[in-house]
């Protein structure tokens, strides 16, 4: 069955994902399996990080807690985000998962109102959705009704020139280089209001 908007998108790809729990989060046993996945001795580590061999000794034994200034130090260290440093992994996954899609390689999902192709479509249990789209609807009255699904969205016009309509703010005219955040539970729709079909980049998240 083709997805007919963004919310059958999102339903495709909420199809693959299962409920999780959190867990507690040890920061030192965390830095210490983020230094061993790089192959790094602890004094390697500490030398990347910019911190003494026994600071950094001492954060992966629970001795002390790192500053802020420290955590930065790690994260840039260990080439990841400060973000990344409080992220349990998965299945012992250290964060390294990563997909390319080369141009016009995307999963396709052609709609009367949007031609989707969907980015990243190997990476299962995503938290984010992302998608190139070429819009075809020309005004509202092409869509059933407005779209709207759980998450928060970020839309980038790429080429063309487009107007936003939500349920709660006037229509706004957008071009290329033009980007937009807004809540998806809020009604919203992209007709192109240039010559030819415009096209955006869309990113929904899916937590």
């Amino acid at each position: 069955m083709t997805p007919r908007d963004p919310k059958s998108l999102i339903r495709v790809a909420r199809s693959a994902g299962e409920d999780t729990v959190a867990e507690p989060l040890d920061l030192g046993m965390r830095v210490r399996d983020l230094r061993k996945a790089q192959g790094w001795t602890l004094e390697q580590a500490a030398q990347q990080a910019g911190l003494a061999r026994s600071t950094l000794s001492k954060i992966e034994n629970g001795q002390m807690s790192p500053t802020y200034d420290a955590l930065k130090k790690l994260a840039v260290g260990l080439r990841i985000s400060v973000p990344q440093l409080f992220t349990t992994p998965r299945n012992g996954q250290v964060n390294g998962r990563m997909a390319v899609t080369r141009t016009g390689e995307g999963a396709e999902h052609a709609t009367a109102t949007y031609e989707h192709e969907l980015l990243a479509e190997t990476l299962t249990k995503k938290q984010m959705l992302p998608y190139r789209a070429r819009v075809r609807a020309r005004s509202m009255e092409e869509f059933d009704g407005w779209v709207r699904h759980d998450g928060e969205e970020f839309l980038y016009v790429l080429t063309g020139v487009v107007q936003l309509y939500t349920e709660f703010y006037e229509p706004v005219e957008m071009r290329r280089g033009d980007s937009a955040y807004y809540d998806a539970a809020m009604g919203h729709n992209v007709v192109s209001v240039s010559e030819d079909d415009a096209t955006i980049l869309w990113v929904t998240s899916l937590t």
